[in-house]
């Protein structure tokens, strides 16, 4: 009889005691993607009114103004479940994102505002062409701030019950920000999600680290392009970015590569060794030079599985994570910067994968559950959770454990069950 390594029998042990529940909850889920709330939105509007007036964030006439014609937006709801983050694949979410198109503007962009990007840099330490990239992913670079009324968007969100007590808080500063003019109510508008300006700023992090770049005596991100390279400036150095230090780089595993059980699947990554380990495993850079035999912790990630690009990501990387905590979110910004200062696309091919279902996710969760795999909230999003329990069935079937979605590893998990 084979004996399960400790390590995964442990965890298979552990997921098991929560099956049952959790294969139950994804029937809940399936049935209510939105929690039943416990009062009705009138009677939740008086009560923050009454929070914020108590704790002097707001007047009641401004109050009054802002909610006159508010409720709860479905669409938004259903943005909110549907997150491209977290339910495409890595090809699919970098082919829509970083095009030709867009590095070519981005390059054009940065040479435009040279000066300002340079200024920028020598403040606060992030390179000009991950200033150009941010803006680029988050507002394809000021083309697009989006449309809800921020007041809308963040009240529908705290509402919900999914993340309630985040968006309330940042409902609250948002209404601080009202309160003190450095927002007027009718520009007030932005993302699904609460963010705004050029950078799209959540309201806490806009209060925190939005800069007076132009020094009008205004923070305003939505038009001045000095206050919000500024303000992504600081809000970056805020972070911890490092200075002259990369985010991260392709590289190239060796044809007999096996140690796939050390490329991190989870958000942040958990596994970093120096740069000599990876060295000495064989690893190379993108044009094939050697790494450098240094110290510098490195993590692996294969965000298309086995045989797709490979990466080592940095400290900085992880600084990318604190922006949006979105593994494709962060390689994208960071590959979309290498190219707008310059440097070529992917050394090796990137190939369209199948899009997969959240239907089908959610359905793969559950058979991960059954099998003693998977202790999480079956909700159909592709996050670290799910990525684990996949590289950990992959693990005891003797394939390489990089916890990638494929249609092949639902087929197969799928298999697994029919034959119990």
């Amino acid at each position: 009889m084979t004996t399960m390594p400790p390590k995964i029998a442990t965890f298979r042990q552990t997921a098991q005691i929560t099956t049952l529940a959790v294969v139950v909850l994804v029937l809940l889920t399936a049935a209510a993607p939105a929690a039943a709330q416990d009062k009705n939105f009138s009677e939740w509007v008086a009560e923050l009114r009454a929070e914020a007036l108590a704790q002097k964030i707001i007047s009641p006439a401004l109050f009054d103004r802002v909610f006159a014609d508010i409720t709860p937006i479905a669409r938004i709801i259903e943005l909110d479940r549907r997150q491209p983050e977290f339910t495409l694949s890595f090809s699919g979410y970098y082919l829509q994102r970083v095009t030709a198109e867009r590095v070519a503007e981005g390059r054009a962009l940065l040479n435009e505002h040279r000066a300002l990007l340079a200024e920028v840099e020598t403040r606060y330490g992030v390179p000009p062409e991950v200033i150009v990239s941010f803006w680029g992913m988050e507002t394809a670079y000021g083309k697009y701030f989006g449309k809800y009324s921020t007041v809308a968007a963040l009240a529908t969100l705290a509402y919900d019950d999914r993340r309630a007590r985040f968006f309330r808080k940042e409902l609250l500063v948002a209404l601080a920000l009202l309160e003190e003019g450095a927002l007027a109510p009718d520009e007030y508008r932005g993302s699904w999600a609460g963010a705004v300006g050029h950078m799209q700023f959540m309201p806490s992090t806009y209060r925190a680290w939005a800069v007076d770049g132009d020094g009008d005596g205004r923070r305003n991100l939505f038009a001045s392009l000095p206050d919000a390279f500024h303000s992504a400036g600081a809000f970056l150095q805020g972070l911890g970015w490092r200075r002259d230090e990369p985010w991260g780089e392709e590289v190239i595993l060796p044809s007999d590569f096996s140690a796939f059980d050390l490329a991190s699947v989870r958000t942040p990554p958990e596994t970093r060794h120096p740069r000599s380990h990876w060295r000495a495993l064989g690893i190379k850079r993108g044009d094939g030079a050697e790494l450098p035999d240094d110290n510098t912790a490195a993590a692996l990630l294969l965000p298309s599985g086995a045989s797709g690009p490979a990466f080592l990501v940095y400290e900085n990387y992880r600084r990318i994570l604190n922006w949006n905590r979105s593994r494709l979110y962060a390689l994208a910004v960071g590959h979309l910067s290498d190219q707008i200062g310059g440097g070529a696309s992917f050394a090796r091919p990137l190939e369209t994968e199948e899009r997969v279902r959240i239907t089908e996710i959610r359905q793969l969760q559950a058979d991960l559950a059954r099998l003693g795999y998977y202790t999480r909230e079956i909700d159909g999003v592709m996050g670290s959770g799910t990525r684990a329990a996949i590289a950990a069935f992959q693990t005891d079937k003797g394939l390489p454990p990089d916890g990638h979605l494929n249609r092949g590893i639902i087929d197969l998990v799928r298999r697994e069950i029919t034959e119990q």
